[in-house]
């Protein structure tokens, strides 16, 4: 009983989901199913990206607002500079980053669905993040909201 908790606690971690057990899935996948690995390697600078982006923006977000990595912890106060001036989302950007290099890379239907089921998840999520930070920290979090775009700069 204490492995099978285990491995669903380590599941539930989003970082451990999107930047290993996807890869894995879908490299496993795509040798099963061709005998083989066909690389684009044109997907690769998307998945440094993708990957960089969750680990310096998660890693600043903390310095500058405190609390915690992911919304377990939510921030101390708004981080509305650096990163956060352009996007409301830049960790969560991260993740579909890497997934959009993971589709790219392999090439992989599977990789397809993954992205698309995670830019669902991830925009519940962010309603989700939104409706706390709204509580937490009012007429602030409302005007920061009203001047940054939820996920890409100047566009949505």
């Amino acid at each position: 009983m204490g492995m099978k908790l285990a491995i669903i606690k380590w599941l539930k971690s989003t970082p451990r989901r999107s930047f290993v057990l996807y890869p894995v899935c879908v490299i496993e996948f795509e040798w099963l199913r061709l005998g083989q690995l066909n690389i684009v390697i044109w997907g690769a600078p998307l998945l440094a990206w993708g990957y960089l982006q969750y680990r310096f923006v998660g890693n600043y977000r903390t310095a500058i607002g405190g609390g915690g990595p992911g919304f377990q912890k939510p921030p101390e106060q708004i981080v509305d500079v650096g990163p956060y001036r352009f996007t409301r989302n830049p960790m969560y950007l991260g993740h579909l980053i890497f997934m959009l290099g993971l589709v790219i890379t392999y090439q992989s239907w599977l990789a397809v669905v993954i992205l698309i089921g995670n830019i669902f998840w991830f925009h519940q999520r962010v309603l989700e993040d939104e409706q706390a930070l709204a509580l937490k920290f009012g007429d602030a979090y409302l005007s920061y909201k009203s001047k940054v775009k939820r996920w890409l700069p100047g566009l949505i």
